[in-house]
């Protein structure tokens, strides 16, 4: 057995805004400088990778892509400054959440194990 959390950041109407599907778009973005390739390497619609940064940038208030438009090729973007520092801050913040899990997981496990200990192969206590 083992712990898999998910962690998100969600605005005031409960909505989430960020999370571990946003946080690999935006690397990923980092090493295309596109949008575009970044979706289509995560298997996403554009729409919906477009969808998912609009969602960033209006609950956090500021822009998280600087966008180039127009050219053969009409795509391109980089992350802004702002951006590398907020993923920096995200993983940072996702680590230490995750680790802070470990503690209280394994007295769960512990436990767990002591009461499964109490129970015999037909579900009553032994």
């Amino acid at each position: 057995m083992e712990l898999k959390a998910k962690l998100y950041l969600v605005d005031e109407d409960g909505n989430k805004f960020m999370g571990i599907g946003v946080l690999w778009l935006l690397e990923q973005v980092r090493h295309q400088n596109s949008l575009r390739k970044a979706a289509m390497a995560l298997g996403i619609s554009y729409s919906k990778a477009f969808g998912m940064v609009q969602n960033l940038e209006q609950s956090l208030g500021v822009a998280v892509l600087n966008r180039r438009k127009g050219g053969s090729s009409r795509d391109g973007a980089t992350l802004t400054p702002f951006a590398l520092e907020f993923l920096s801050l995200y993983r940072s913040f996702e680590q230490q959440a995750k680790e802070g899990l470990e503690a209280p997981y394994a007295r769960f496990k512990q436990e767990l194990n002591g009461l499964l200990a109490g129970i015999d192969e037909h579900g009553g206590e032994a």
